[in-house]
């Protein structure tokens, strides 16, 4: 048995407070995980400073060399964890066995985090728009060939990470942060330690210093003091974790994603040449991504949109984690599916709201076993905007197709964090361009999931963590 300790500023610490991390099927336990809790998190705070000190006496260019040397450790490495070691099929395995995760998504994922790791100095000056990376190490200089000072100031000196275990996607957000000279301190999700403690020590293997990093297992008062005690901190959430911490500058907060597929007046009746394009969007990774499609919009033909992908999401029904063709990951948390599975079918009361797959699928929605469930993909047609279900979002592939006027979209589609907005008009793409209620915006044939990892995910990490500032200095005087 396999027993992981806390990581307090790179030294492990043994808690009398335990939790076993355990098999979703079987219910066999995995590994036992030390428990860290508030006010240990507050006292180990003191010390933040030292983080950022540490990796000052690095340069930016060196720690992304050693991003990229990390990324060899994380996908190829067999490294320590707590008592014991694993190898990368290991870590596949574990993940998928206490996140409900198929295993070859788990091997996805790790490719994508990879991927981060070994592109860092371009993803670095993408995000900053080729900033001198010496001007955020010393805190002010010049652009190559400017003469007009530049200063930018850490608004923090380490970052805290409060995890969540549904997609371990998510971890690319906080890879930049090392490479940019500020510590982490990371909280990992319950069913989900796997991922940080691994980062962790592919960083160290790769020659980061071990001091520059807390991990604190711990139940929700750790997240509690991690959004406290740090300066600069993201949680990961629901709508409410969204609305708590709206306004407050100190918390990103990263939420549902309402993700949507628009389709323009000028394109919508070749609705079929994008099948693929809404399918993928809806279905990859399980529908468990903030970029996973929850809406497909258009003002006509919805009806036969709706029909024709439902054809294709209505027959897939669950699969063993380790059959490389499953494609829907398990609710390992008892009651979320079928509390999910409740409210979808109280709304589809709605006039106007009809489920589409019901009529190409064998058996229930909600399939439920011993110690954990599954919700096989659902597509709604909404004939109004309005409906609960056309603005909703779950952990599954879940999509609505809502029949809208195309100048009404805008107004109608809420917050979304990634709209593929199928069009040639030139007008229309301006109005979406102009729109601030979109995030991340693709115009054209692009899938909500298709990410280019030199733009920005959700918020730009640097403007984040750095503050844009005036600065002068002096000539120095006169021999």
């Amino acid at each position: 048995m396999i027993e992981i300790p806390v990581i307090r500023w790179g030294q492990p610490y043994e808690s009398m407070d335990k939790e076993p991390v355990v098999h979703f099927e079987s219910g066999e336990e995995l590994a036992v995980v030390h428990q860290a809790n508030g006010g240990l998190i507050k006292m180990d705070m003191r010390k933040a400073d030292k983080a950022r000190d540490i990796l000052r006496q690095f340069s930016v260019e060196d720690l992304c060399d050693m991003a990229g040397k990390a990324a060899e450790f994380y996908m190829e490495g067999t490294l320590p964890l707590g008592s014991g070691t694993q190898s990368p099929q290991d870590f596949c395995k574990m993940q998928s066995a206490t996140t409900g995760l198929p295993e070859h998504m788990c091997a996805g994922n790790m490719r994508k985090n990879a991927y981060v790791l070994q592109h860092m100095k371009d993803v670095l000056q993408a995000l900053t728009r080729r900033l001198p990376f010496e001007i955020l190490t010393q805190g002010y200089g010049t652009e190559p060939g400017g003469e007009v000072m530049m200063s930018y100031q850490a608004n923090t000196n380490v970052v805290g990470m409060v995890l969540p275990s549904n997609s371990p996607g998510v971890h690319t957000l906080w890879m930049p942060v090392i490479p940019l000279q500020i510590g982490l301190v990371l909280k990992p999700g319950p069913q989900e330690p796997w991922t940080p403690y691994r980062m962790y020590e592919a960083f160290a293997q790769a020659g980061v210093p071990r001091e520059v990093m807390s991990i604190y297992p711990g139940g929700p008062e750790c997240g509690a003091a991690v959004l406290e005690t740090c300066n600069r901190a993201m949680i990961f959430g629901g709508t409410a974790t969204v609305e708590r911490y709206h306004g407050d500058p100190r918390v990103q907060a990263h939420g549902p994603g309402f993700s949507k597929i628009l389709l323009g007046d000028d394109m919508v009746d070749d609705w079929e040449k994008h099948l693929d394009l809404m399918f993928d969007s809806i279905y990859v990774n399980s529908g468990r991504s903030c970029i996973s499609c929850s809406g497909i919009w258009a003002s006509r033909h919805t009806e036969e949109i709706a029909d024709a992908l439902a054809q294709r999401l209505g027959p897939i029904e669950p699969k063993p984690m380790s059959d490389p063709d499953a494609g829907l990951a398990a609710f390992t948390i008892p009651g979320a599916a079928e509390a999910m599975h409740n409210q979808i079918e109280e709304k589809l009361s709605e006039p106007g709201v009809t489920e589409v797959t019901a009529k190409y699928r064998t058996g229930d929605r909600w399939v439920h076993h011993e110690r954990h469930d599954f919700l096989r993909p659902t597509l709604i047609h909404s004939e109004s905007p309005d409906a609960f279900l056309a603005n909703t979002e779950y952990m599954f592939p879940f999509a609505s197709v809502v029949q809208c006027p195309q100048e009404q979209m805008l107004s109608k589609i809420g917050g979304t964090l990634v709209a593929s907005c199928i069009t040639k008009d030139k007008d229309w793409s301006r109005q979406l361009l102009d729109a601030t209620n979109i995030d991340r915006l693709n115009i054209g044939e692009v899938k909500t999931i298709q990410l280019h990892w030199m733009q920005p995910h959700e918020g730009n990490i640097i403007d984040f963590l750095f503050r844009n500032r005036a600065f002068q200095n002096s000539p120095p005087p006169a021999h």
